[in-house]
């Protein structure tokens, strides 16, 4: 049975935004957190995995290790808008549906992998699908929750994210501990299949929109977020000042002028540039890609801290990330009171403070650190980020029609991942060469990581000054 087909026989459609909402609006809500959860979670766990492949019989050098972590995260980040784009045209189950089997199947390709090269294309296909599937999750609730009901529903979503990002790390970390690393693959490409199982059997359908799609803009677009990780990525290896990096970031900037000035002449561009004008949007934008920068600094040095400086099992090392996920769901639940007490400028300021504040107190954190203190810098991170996220997912979400759900949820989930992205490079980068791989000291390890944090932090309070002027 093809996805178009399962789409025209599923349960009633959706109604008007203006109604009381779908009479499986709560089911809809617990399914789609745990498809994001999940994709999420596959995201956050080949950073467990990094140990493990550098010892593996594939020999990965240092940035061969970044480029399989991260070419998940580029495939994510260059499709996440055409696929919102996908899924306003051609109906959302169906595109989820799409995304998750793409999703199953890249996993089983990397967990039959050979070589470097063979790995880092099962993880751009899993990447693909999880692109697809991402902006139905969250533009589909935008279609079942009545208005009233919406910040709820955004909230909710937004915890699956931390509770998918720690459940990667937990999950993560007890498979590699007892299988080897295609055992990774092998169970998230079961948890894929079995929610493709169950979104077949109950998802509605969703009314389409008939746009042509845009083809030569989604090829601008994606090729500009390429060639700026390129540049992120090779910049550590390569040198910042070489002429490979430096071509890598210029062509991004030209491809993104590109896009721009087809993207103002078409009717009806992939992404209009000028919704940028509108203050939400810039600001959600602008915020959730930087959140998502300082977040997958931390996921990326979590487990090597505390196996080398604290000696803990990768099990042991996922079950002590725990308490992280913790204070951002509960931080991330407790949003929209504050939002209706302070408004959303005050929130996300004070979000972003606890960002900020974390991530200086990470750049402390030596070889010795009690683990008591230690988790307290990533908790009081995350909570930051559970704070701000929702009125930022939000605002992004408000500033486009209901009929643009899956457009406005691509946007928002491709800074995300632009921003994933941008903070594996980043903290790759500032580890440098000489801490990847076997051998590593802690001292060395927790070196790297003070000037890496400080950097980092500096430039997460220098974004967030923006943020929260464009606040409305």
């Amino acid at each position: 049975m093809t996805a178009r087909q399962t789409e025209n026989q599923a349960a009633p459609p959706v109604p008007s935004p203006t109604s009381e909402g779908h009479p499986r609006s709560r089911e809809m809500l617990v399914l789609m957190s745990l498809c994001v959860g999940t994709l999420q979670a596959m995201a956050a766990a080949m950073n467990l995995a990094i140990p493990s492949l550098a010892h593996s019989s594939l020999h990965p050098g240092p940035t061969a290790l970044v480029w399989i972590v991260d070419a998940y995260l580029i495939a994510f980040a260059c499709l996440l808008i055409p696929g919102g784009a996908l899924a306003d045209r051609l109906g959302r189950k169906g595109v989820l549906l799409t995304g998750l089997g793409l999703f199953t199947g890249g996993s089983a390709l990397a967990a039959s992998a050979g070589s470097v090269p063979l790995l880092i294309a099962g993880r751009l296909v899993a990447g693909a699908g999880a692109a697809l599937a991402l902006p139905v999750t969250l533009g589909l609730l935008m279609l079942l929750f009545p208005p009233a009901r919406r910040p709820h529903a955004v909230a909710t979503w937004t915890a699956s994210l931390a509770a998918g990002g720690i459940l990667g790390n937990v999950v993560g970390g007890v498979v590699l501990q007892y299988l080897p690393w295609q055992g990774l693959f092998v169970v998230f490409g079961a948890a894929g299949a079995l929610l493709a199982t169950v979104t077949a059997l109950r998802a509605p359908r969703t009314p389409r929109r008939p746009v042509p799609l845009d083809a030569p803009g989604s090829v601008l677009l994606a090729a500009a977020i390429v060639a700026l990780i390129h540049g992120l990525i090779e910049g550590r290896e390569r040198g910042w000042t070489s002429g490979w990096v430096l071509g890598s970031v210029a062509a991004a900037a030209v491809l993104t002028l590109a896009y721009v000035l087809l993207g103002l002449r078409r009717r009806h561009p992939l992404l209009d540039p000028r919704v940028f004008a509108l203050r939400p949007l810039r600001a959600g934008t602008l915020g959730v890609t930087v959140a998502f920068a300082g977040a997958f600094a931390m996921f990326y040095v979590n487990a090597q801290y505390l196996t080398v400086a604290h000696g803990y099992s990768l099990a042991m090392a996922g079950f002590a990330l725990a308490p992280i996920a913790v204070a951002m769901g509960l931080a991330s639940r407790s949003s929209t009171a504050l939002v209706r007490r302070w408004g959303a400028r005050r929130v996300v300021a004070l979000g972003f403070s606890a960002l900020v504040a974390g991530l200086a107190a990470f750049s402390l954190v030596g070889a010795g650190t009690p683990y008591a203190l230690y988790i307290l810098c990533p908790a009081l991170a995350l909570a930051g980020i559970g704070v701000a996220l929702p009125p930022l997912s939000g605002g992004i979400m408000a500033a486009l029609p209901a009929e643009r759900a899956g457009m406005g949820s691509g946007v928002n989930g491709a800074a995300r991942e632009v921003g994933s992205a941008v903070g594996v490079a980043a903290m790759g980068t500032a580890l440098g060469t000489n801490t990847a791989g076997s051998g590593v000291s802690a001292a060395a390890l927790s070196g790297a990581m003070d000037s890496g944090f400080r950097v980092i932090a500096l430039a997460v309070a220098v974004a967030a000054v923006l943020v929260v002027r464009w606040m409305d």
